[in-house]
């Protein structure tokens, strides 16, 4: 079964990997990622009118909001794009405007079909790259030829040796030969002829309507064989590919299957009556702006006009100081699935810690392994070092399982630091070292304050 016909149940244990519990929050998003295949599949004109189902996800910071976002888009195999709600103006202001969420997603889907499609092509490309180094380091010959011997034998011997430099190449014996080598440039930048911003935010391809204009320049250099076959693979993959394909399955992809993840949704929530007040730009008007695009609207990019009927939406924010209820209520209706996320404690950082592909504590033995250092951490200091993180969380203001960053990072930077310059192999973290370590950070609350 392909990423794409995963099951609910299927797509929850694939985020089991990576996520801890907010197990409410993994079966929303499972049924909206299956929702989409369900909608691919269905016939007739009633496919049009089915819309996704966008989700708020409400919770405090580092409880796994983006997280949860980010790995259902590597699931669906979609372009995600995540970027914060408090970022955007409203319309009429200096600043970046709501359809660039759109423009920056499509930009991303483009890179990752291309990327796909190079792929594809990338043995061929190789091949052909091959081909010019041989024909720098063995140019073709002329059709002049000595009156002692036949053009025939020459052709001969020409192939027979351009054959033992194609087997050289192949084993890597050139590699470090430094070759000149002629290699395109492209013109002017346009950003430096109409302004960086101007003509891209709308979504005008000017490299093409201008590439006659300012035409590519080439440019001779010296590089090793290794890197003159990586300069004209990529340059014999760009030919191969067709970019008009690719732009057309990129816009196809963003309006089937894109994914933006709006976070800090309630910084522009606005407390009845106190919507408009003091220098800030409006935060309902950056709600208003932001409507269109989750409604669904045609935004013009430089790939062609975007759908964004079908766009998966997924906003998040803490809500400490608003509701979602303080949304207006128009973008309210856009957001029918409200998940409100667990906070976390002691026992979801001990699973933290260890359970997950990803866990910090398998990273950090990985970072280390590189100095061929190995760590251990006893089950009783794994425990300890949860219960503390989650007791500063409680002291201080709560930003999840980030805390458990901060805890490690403290705990292990005298070692971090002293390798590789000492000797050591082994590193055991003990119960009582992270005791000597923490506790008395933990117990001074001005301490914990900077260090944690």
């Amino acid at each position: 079964m392909s990423r794409e016909e995963l099951t609910p149940r299927e797509i929850v244990k694939e985020l089991d990997n990576y996520i801890i519990g907010q197990d409410k929050a993994k079966k929303a998003v499972a049924i909206a990622l299956r929702n989409r295949w369900r909608r691919q599949h269905v016939e007739g004109s009633i496919k049009e009118d089915i819309l996704p189902n966008n989700i708020i996800l409400i919770g405090p910071t580092g409880v796994g909001k983006t997280e949860i976002a980010r790995r259902l888009s590597n699931l669906a195999h979609a372009p995600f794009i995540k970027v914060e709600a408090s970022k955007f103006t409203e319309v009429g202001y200096v600043g970046r405007d709501v359809e660039s969420i759109i423009r920056d997603l499509a930009n991303i889907s483009v890179n990752m079909v291309k990327a796909e499609r190079i792929a594809e092509v990338n043995e061929q490309a190789i091949a052909i790259a091959n081909e010019r180094i041989l024909d720098i380091l063995l140019p073709p010959r002329g059709t002049a030829h000595d009156s002692g011997t036949s053009l025939e034998t020459k052709d001969e011997q020409f192939a027979r040796t351009r054959e033992k430099f194609r087997d050289m190449l192949d084993r890597g014996d050139l590699d470090n030969r430094v070759i000149e080598i002629t290699v395109h440039k492209g013109g002017i930048p346009i950003a430096q002829v109409f302004g960086p911003a101007g003509m891209e935010e709308m979504g005008l391809n000017l490299s093409e309507m201008l590439g006659s204009a300012f035409p590519k320049k080439k440019k001779v250099q010296k590089a090793t064989v290794a890197e003159a076959r990586k300069i004209f693979t990529q340059e014999e993959a760009e030919k191969l590919i067709d970019m008009e394909r690719i732009t057309q399955e990129a816009i196809r992809r963003v309006e089937e299957s894109g994914i933006v993840f709006l976070d800090e949704i309630d910084k522009i929530a606005s407390s009845r009556g106190d919507s408009g007040r003091g220098p800030d730009v409006s935060r309902e008007g950056v709600q208003r702006d932001i409507l269109p695009i989750v409604e669904g609207s045609n935004v013009q990019t430089k790939f062609g006009v975007v759908k964004t009927d079908h766009v998966l939406f997924i906003s998040a924010g803490a809500f400490h100081m608003t509701k979602p209820s303080d949304l207006i209520p128009e973008l309210q209706g856009r957001f029918p699935i409200r998940v409100e996320m667990d906070s976390l404690g002691k026992e979801e950082f001990i699973k933290i810690l260890t359970n997950p592909r990803n866990a910090l504590l398998k990273q950090y033995a990985a970072l280390l392994e590189t100095e061929n250092v190995e760590l251990t951490i006893d089950d009783d200091a794994v425990e300890e070092i949860a219960g503390l993180a989650a007791e500063v969380n409680e002291k201080m203001e709560n930003i999840g399982a980030r805390r458990l960053h901060t805890v490690l990072t403290t705990l292990l930077e005298e070692v971090l630091f002293l390798i590789p310059d000492k000797s050591i192999k082994k590193v055991n973290v003990s119960r009582d070292m992270v005791i000597e370590k923490l506790s008395d950070v933990i117990k001074d609350r001005d301490l914990s304050r900077y260090i944690l």
